[in-house]
């Protein structure tokens, strides 16, 4: 019974809540960025480059059979050697995209965490009656 009650416990307390929270948001704004980078950003950049699909973007390594057409999906099936970096660009992009926008909340939370310098609480009574002792005892 005592480690159901442990895991009670830490399940209850905020920061596992906090910690599935985030996950969930995590991911939908991961599938955010995702979508971000493939609908609007890749597009502007295939469009300057002048390649349509970043994902269909490789170099064969190897000899292409005569059978196999000449595509990524095919190539790929075929077991050719392929370097495929389209898709790691387009990757690249979102891992950036998504970096930058954790760095700024994480600078926008630290702002607001911090707090004023608290002002200088009274000290004791006790202890204002020892330093007026200790004063009279210097006259």
């Amino acid at each position: 019974m005592g480690m159901l009650q442990e895991f009670k416990e830490f399940a209850v307390k905020g920061n596992a809540v906090d910690l599935a929270v985030g996950v969930i948001i995590g991911a939908a704004f991961g599938k955010i960025v995702d979508s971000l980078v493939k609908d609007v950003i890749m597009p502007l950049i295939s469009s300057v480059v002048g390649k349509i699909d970043f994902s269909n973007m490789y170099t064969v390594l190897g000899t292409i059979p005569a059978d196999v057409p000449n595509n990524l999906e095919a190539l790929q099936k075929a077991g050719v050697p392929v370097f495929a970096y389209g898709n790691f660009i387009t990757i690249l992009i979102n891992f950036l995209i998504l970096a930058f926008v954790v760095f700024l909340m994480v600078k926008q939370i630290n702002r607001l965490k911090r707090e004023t310098p608290a002002a200088e609480e009274a000290p004791a009574e006790e202890v204002v009656l020892l330093r007026e002792i200790r004063d009279s005892l210097k006259k």
